[in-house]
């Protein structure tokens, strides 16, 4: 993997438009008690790109996001990052005490000190201006990912890593937060690796889509939905424009043991 380069404050907004490499893993592989959760993974994320990361559950990703985060330390490979790349981070899950009632805008600042004007700011960036006031636990799901996107926008990250930001908000709200994610991308110019579980389905903004059980299955690029008039017939003209189909092209499939099995039709898809 070629050597990641220290940036200097002063060219950022320079650099992000260029493309240059955020972060990467290389053969990557962590071990639990029951066996190996990740192995021999190599995965990279560059300026400017959205990579989706999808898998069946206890594939590894949120393991994956972990490592490379820091927050995990591998049993093998390495992970890269170029020198001062900000991360900002969305869980998949977050603990909400209701004995506690906790207002958006306290939450916003447990993380880090903030002025209310950079939060109020965050807020209005991802359209929730209106929620500082609100308890956390009243918020609905769409609600509370848009509001964990600001706390992690606060950082000004250069790389945002989504574990599957649009868990528990409905299919209209799903579609509004793919295009908030892909204008975010659009203005900051910042990488963006977004874990779903959904296996065949991404936003259409993706770059690159990257298939884990364990290791990397398959990688490529998503089609544009918009081109099948069935598909558009059915979930209508929006999800045409912020989906896309990933087809997944393996060698092998998984026994129930999360063994690989080879195929030997390489035209039979997951």
């Amino acid at each position: 993997m070629p050597r990641l380069t220290s940036i200097a404050p002063t060219d950022r907004k320079r650099e992000r438009s260029t493309g240059r490499m955020l972060i990467g893993g290389r053969g990557i592989g962590v071990h639990g008690r029951g066996g190996p959760i990740l192995e021999h993974v190599d995965i990279d994320v560059a300026a400017g790109e959205i990579v989706t990361l999808v898998g069946p559950n206890g594939a590894g990703k949120t393991t994956l996001a972990r490592v490379l985060l820091g927050l995990d330390r591998p049993a093998t490979g390495t992970v890269e990052r170029a020198t001062g790349t900000v991360l900002g981070y969305v869980p998949q899950r977050l603990g909400i005490d209701q004995v506690l009632p906790l207002t958006v805008g306290r939450f916003m600042t447990l993380a880090r000190r903030t002025d209310r004007r950079t939060i109020e700011a965050a807020l209005r960036e991802v359209g929730a201006a209106s929620l500082a006031d609100r308890a956390l636990h009243e918020l609905s799901g769409g609600e509370l990912q848009r509001t964990l996107l600001a706390r992690a926008l606060l950082r000004q990250p250069d790389l945002l890593i989504l574990d599957e930001p649009v868990q528990g908000v409905d299919f209209n709200g799903q579609f509004e937060l793919y295009e908030l994610i892909a204008r975010i991308r659009d203005e900051r110019g910042c990488g963006v690796l977004l874990i779903s579980h959904d296996l065949h389905l991404v936003m259409a903004a993706t770059d690159r889509v990257v298939c884990l059980n364990r290791h990397v299955c398959c990688a490529g690029h998503p089609e544009d939905v918009s081109r099948d008039p069935a598909y558009v017939a059915l979930f209508g003209p929006r999800a045409a424009r912020d989906l896309a189909v990933y087809h997944h092209e393996h060698d092998h499939r998984h026994d129930l043991h999360g063994e690989v099995v080879p195929i030997h039709n390489h035209h039979d898809h997951h």
